[in-house]
């Protein structure tokens, strides 16, 4: 199901039955476009540490009660590697943090998460020895590389239509099997008379301007303008899906293995 990152900000999160935080930001990878960790608030618990949490640890998630129980143990979440509030999650840092839970890199191997297109689908691994997808890794990943990105920040970020502006981000719609982010909500309420919110496959991105905080669409403002009108109030299902796509005049997948071959071959990604 799709939903949006908005409303994930809050999320309540368990481990061992027992409440330990609040979801407070998302970061999502730059490359393929999906959420690789939520940020956690853990109140007076671990006060100045970030601590980190993975989809590929959720075990069961509650929509309904806003909440996510995760597979971990609480020991382990106390002696997760060390990180500051106030700094930059390192691909190093990825390294060290999935080596302490027990799963493999998502950026090794021909899925969307290493081994597999669902972090569900991901088992943990024996650390002490590493794996095939671990050595692969280590050959052709930079250790400092870094493809990070907080939805906080990058909500508000212009967008640009092929002949002007048009909106800025106002949030993402991801699927929450995958965690892929899908669809960008952009409110136009500055830039058009009476605005409206209207939400644009990121498939149709044709660049990023990560130093103007810039998003460039290929669409024009008069598209854009008179595109169907996003109701946060609904949720987002396959028949908006190909309304959507229909109204752009862009062919719709409704595969979700060839959505996310499409989503990820992109060349804006």
């Amino acid at each position: 199901m799709l939903r949006s990152a908005n409303e994930i900000i809050g999320y309540k999160l368990y481990v061992e039955e027992e409440k330990f935080g609040t979801c407070e930001d998302l970061l999502f990878d730059d490359r393929w476009w999906t959420v690789r960790h939520i940020a956690a608030n853990t109140g007076n618990w671990l006060v100045g540490k970030l601590v980190l949490v993975s989809p590929l640890m959720i075990a069961t998630p509650d929509w309904n009660t806003r909440s996510l129980f995760l597979s971990v143990s609480k020991e382990a979440v106390e002696n997760c590697p060390d990180l500051s509030e106030d700094e930059t999650v390192s691909r190093e840092h990825e390294k060290k943090f999935f080596r302490h839970y027990g799963y493999p890199y998502y950026w090794a191997g021909a899925g969307l998460w290493g081994p597999s297109t669902y972090p569900a689908a991901v088992e943990p691994i024996t650390t002490a020895t590493p794996t095939a997808l671990e050595e692969e890794s280590e050959q052709t990943e930079d250790s400092e590389e870094n493809h990070l990105r907080s939805f906080k920040e990058v909500k508000g970020y212009f967008i640009k239509a092929s002949d002007g502006d048009i909106g800025h981000v106002q949030d993402f719609i991801l699927d929450d099997e995958t965690w892929a982010l899908r669809y960008v909500v952009v409110d136009t309420r500055n830039w058009l008379p009476g605005g409206k919110k209207v939400m644009l496959s990121l498939n149709w991105a044709k660049s990023v301007n990560w130093a103007d905080s810039t998003f460039e669409m290929d669409l024009t403002t008069h598209a854009i303008e008179n595109g169907p009108e996003f109701d946060p109030k609904t949720p987002v299902n396959l028949e908006t899906e190909t309304r959507l796509y229909d109204y752009y005049g862009r062919p719709f997948e409704k595969n979700i293995d060839k959505q996310l071959q499409q989503h990820i071959a992109n060349p804006f990604i």
